[in-house]
Formats: C-alpha cells, sequence, structure tokens
C-alpha cells in the first residue's frame, strides 16, 4: 500500500514537470495562437488596409489601401486633381510594415510611395513620394486614418445637399457665394477638385476628404437639381449684378 502511493506521488509529478515543460517562453502552451497588436489571423479585419488623409505638400491626399494579398499590395492615391492606382509590395521591417508601390507611369504626375504603418499606432501611415521625374522634389507626409462618409450635414451651405432649394434660396447671394455653395455639394461627395482655387477652400475644412476624381454618378437627383438652379443664379449674378442690387 506504501509502495502504490510512492508511485502515485511520482506520477502526479513527473505529470506536472511534463505540463510546465510544454509551456513556452511567453507561458503560452505550445501550439497556443497568441493575440498581439501586430496579428493577421484569418476572421480579424486587416488594420493595414483603409484610407489615411492629411497634407501632401501645398495639397490634401488621401491615400487608400484596398487589397493586401500575401506580399502584393493594391489601393489609390487622390491627390490634386488626379485619383491614381498604385501596386507594389509589403514586407515586415522590424516592428513596421513597408508598402513599396508605384503608380502606373502614364501620367507625368506619377511617381512611387514608400509607406510605413507601425501595429502600435495602427492610425498613422507616414512616408514619402519621390515623382518619376526626376526634377520635382520628394514629398514626406504623415497621414491620419479617417474613411470617407457622404454627409449632408457639413458645410457653410448644407441645404444644398439635403433639401431642393427655391429661388428665394440664392436670388440674392453673390455670384462667389453661389460659386462656393455648388461647389461644397461636389466637396461633400469627396470629389478631388483639379483647380488650384477650390482646392484652397476646402482642403482647409476637417470634413473635407478628397476620394475622388469623379463623383458624378454619386450626386444625389435633389443635387443634380439644385446644381442647375445654382448656375443659373451664378449667369445671372455676373451678368446683371447692378439689377440685382449688388
Amino acid at each position: 500500500m506504501q509502495l502504490n502511493m510512492k508511485s502515485s506521488l511520482a506520477l502526479l509529478a513527473l505529470l506536472t514537470l511534463s505540463l510546465f515543460s510544454c509551456k513556452n517562453k511567453s507561458g503560452t502552451a505550445t501550439g497556443e495562437k497568441t493575440q498581439t497588436a501586430d496579428s493577421l489571423a484569418a476572421g480579424q479585419p486587416d488594420f493595414r488596409l483603409g484610407s489615411f488623409t492629411g497634407p501632401f505638400g501645398d495639397n490634401k491626399i488621401t491615400i487608400l489601401v484596398s487589397v493586401i494579398n500575401g506580399d502584393t499590395v493594391k489601393g489609390r492615391s487622390v491627390v490634386g486633381g488626379n485619383d491614381r492606382p498604385f501596386s507594389g509590395m509589403i514586407t515586415k521591417e522590424e516592428s513596421r510594415w513597408h508598402f513599396h508601390a508605384a503608380e502606373p507611369g502614364d501620367h507625368p504626375d506619377d511617381g512611387v510611395f514608400d509607406l510605413y504603418l507601425d501595429p502600435g499606432l495602427p492610425g498613422l501611415l507616414t512616408g514619402n513620394w519621390k515623382a518619376n521625374d526626376k526634377t520635382r522634389p520628394a514629398k514626406t507626409f504623415s497621414l491620419v486614418r479617417k474613411e470617407f462618409r457622404y454627409d449632408t450635414t457639413v458645410g457653410e451651405y448644407p441645404q444644398a445637399s439635403a433639401r431642393l432649394l427655391v429661388p428665394e434660396d440664392v436670388e440674392n447671394m453673390m455670384k462667389e457665394d453661389l460659386n462656393y455653395m455648388r461647389n461644397e455639394i461636389y466637396a461633400r461627395h469627396g470629389y478631388c477638385f483639379s483647380r488650384r482655387s477650390m482646392r484652397d477652400l476646402f482642403e482647409t475644412e476637417s470634413w473635407y476628404i478628397p476620394n475622388s476624381a469623379d463623383i458624378r454618378n454619386a450626386l444625389t437627383d435633389t443635387e443634380k437639381k439644385n446644381i442647375a438652379l445654382i448656375k443659373r443664379y451664378e449667369k445671372y449674378a455676373e451678368e446683371y449684378g447692378d439689377e440685382y442690387g449688388r
């Protein structure tokens, strides 16, 4: 009976030792998956994807990382009236991800991006862009994660997107204000303006995110009718300004 008790204790000690030996240095049993800030487990959102926006020289840029497949990456850059695709490679460099991606090269403003994303700061995309035209200076930037959302409540004249305008809404407005109201409709849709004067007006607005160089199909019927009305009064303001008391 005494011998059996000793054997049982020895067996228990052996099992306990075996259990601890199966632990790795972090204290996790071998074979278990750990969840870290850098985890890309199946079924979990990939933090490397998304939309990032911020200053880019004298302009505001949006970089959209849309597809990551293994070590390849695809996306778009929207800046200065241009909406350009890019593609390239993604690699892990120490604690951060490095995207090396090029625009097609068939446009004079195309170039190559080197983008960096740290899993500890998933809301900040840093990097640089070098133009294919070697006479142009490189640009460095820090962009914040921000998704474009169409919002009819933002801007100085939100009513131009929210409801049908009537002549009384616009007939006493100055031409410059009418022009701003009309272009603000496009800005709410994330239109990336090619005209420098328009970019200067909207790129300082916190709600404005350049998202596309063509938003014609995104305009609502209400907005299309309002644009036509505003344009008509812009023309009147230009031709008959004195008669309208301006």
